[in-house]
């Protein structure tokens, strides 16, 4: 009964660690927060809605993204204010005066780089220009601006917004899931069908496919995560954490890719063995092996640049290591089983040397040396980059740390 009665609560508890649902809370009383301070501030009428909006609009699930629209919004009015102010003095508002005004509003937005607040501009220009007191309307448009879009930054710098490095390891985790089904569920076939129809083959093949949705949706989080550890007080290895997920997303939409050529490759053979078995008895069972060690090796390493406890991370690359190992010494049977049939039916070879450089992609794709070497080169650039765009800040991270020279990795969140 004490279950029954819980399990509410702990969904509710999961839910508001959701984007959505902590963008929705976050936004709502960031907006109270901000139209109280207003009345505080301002007179009471008009009633100052625009700074509940500005905090509406400047409050993201992200520190970053809200520190950037916070500027970009303040930035936005105060342009369009400016534009309102400068027609206001030379003409009154007429059609074609109201005409000019947006587009010269619009045209200052592309021009100060608000990005999408462009329409701000001349909206805060159009609400200015439409009031009889310009001077005090525009003032008191930017006050209220500036009361929303401070209290909402300050709302997200005191209590900083959730890192979402978890729902993005949790989106890398499903789409490694999913290509370890896709790998088990083809050597099934070989070995538990015998003969493949064309049609299975080919249906394989839309499931490999759809692979690129996935990575679209998983690419989505991943940016997300990246925007939530720039900037966060919560985070001390933001950007090693950002690097370690995004070269691992890059190494698994590789693989995923090299999945779609392998089952186009497993389709081929199936229309050219319409009437025997894919591949002799033997054969087809080392490669239902061969497929789960590499279904394996791909969760594995899925696991290994998602986890975030040093011991976990340390078993995942062991239990990597070994299918990786199993999947090399599966692959070799393979290959010189397949020799061996080539000699006797010489017929479709090329699809054999097709399906085990497939196979040597994927599995090298996943080596534990290969992903400290990409690690390495990834973090050696960005170290590059912040020494180009920061010259100042490199070098005094260098005195600070005794070395007299321009760090060669990163010290410091970019």
């Amino acid at each position: 009964m004490p279950e029954v009665t819980t399990a509410p609560v702990f969904k509710l508890v999961r839910r508001t660690r959701e984007p959505v649902a902590a963008q929705t809370l976050r936004s709502t009383v960031a907006a109270v927060i901000s139209y109280v301070v207003a009345l505080m501030v301002l007179p009471p009428q008009p009633a100052p809605l625009t700074a509940p909006l500005t905090a509406l609009l400047v409050v993201q699930v992200t520190l970053y993204a809200t520190l950037t629209t916070g500027i970009r919004r303040v930035n936005s009015v105060i342009a369009g204010v400016v534009v309102a102010i400068v027609f206001s003095s030379l003409v009154g508002l007429t059609w074609w005066s109201l005409g000019l005004t947006i587009f010269a509003a619009l045209i200052v937005g592309h021009l100060v780089r608000v990005s999408e607040f462009v329409p701000e501009v001349a909206i805060s220009a159009m609400l200015v220009l439409g009031v009889t007191q310009v001077g005090s309307a525009a003032w008191h448009r930017i006050l209220e601006t500036l009361i929303g879009a401070g209290v909402g930054m300050l709302f997200n710098l005191l209590l900083a917004p959730p890192v979402w490095v978890q729902p993005a390891g949790a989106s890398i985790d499903g789409m490694a899931s999913d290509m370890g089904r896709i790998l088990r569920a083809m050597g099934d076939d070989v070995a538990g069908l015998g003969h493949v129809p064309v049609a299975h083959a080919a249906a394989r093949l839309h499931e490999a496919r759809r692979l690129d949705h996935a990575i679209v949706e998983v690419d989505a989080s991943l940016r997300q995560a990246e925007e939530s550890l720039r900037f966060n007080p919560r985070v001390r290895d933001g950007l090693l954490a950002r690097i370690v997920l995004r070269t691992g997303l890059d190494t698994l939409e590789i693989c995923a890719v090299v999945l779609r050529v392998l089952s186009r490759t497993m389709t081929d053979l199936a229309k050219h063995r319409t009437d025997e078995n894919l591949f002799p008895a033997d054969v087809a069972g080392e490669l239902r092996e061969l497929f789960g060690h590499m279904a394996r090796a791909v969760e594995s390493f899925a696991a290994l640049i998602t986890t975030q406890v040093a011991a976990s991370a340390e078993e995942a690359e062991e239990r990597l290591t070994e299918a990786l190992a199993d999947g090399r010494a599966a692959r070799d049977r393979v290959a010189d089983m397949l020799l061996e049939d080539v000699q006797e039916h010489p017929r479709q070879w090329q699809l054999h040397g097709a399906l085990l450089a497939e196979v040597d992609r994927i599995l090298d794709e996943l080596d534990v040396d290969k992903r400290t070497e990409r690690l390495t080169q990834e973090l050696d650039r960005r170290a590059a980059e912040l020494n180009e765009r920061y010259p100042r800040l490199a070098a005094l991270a260098a005195r600070l740390r005794g070395t007299g020279n321009a760090p060669t990795r990163p010290s410091v969140e970019t």
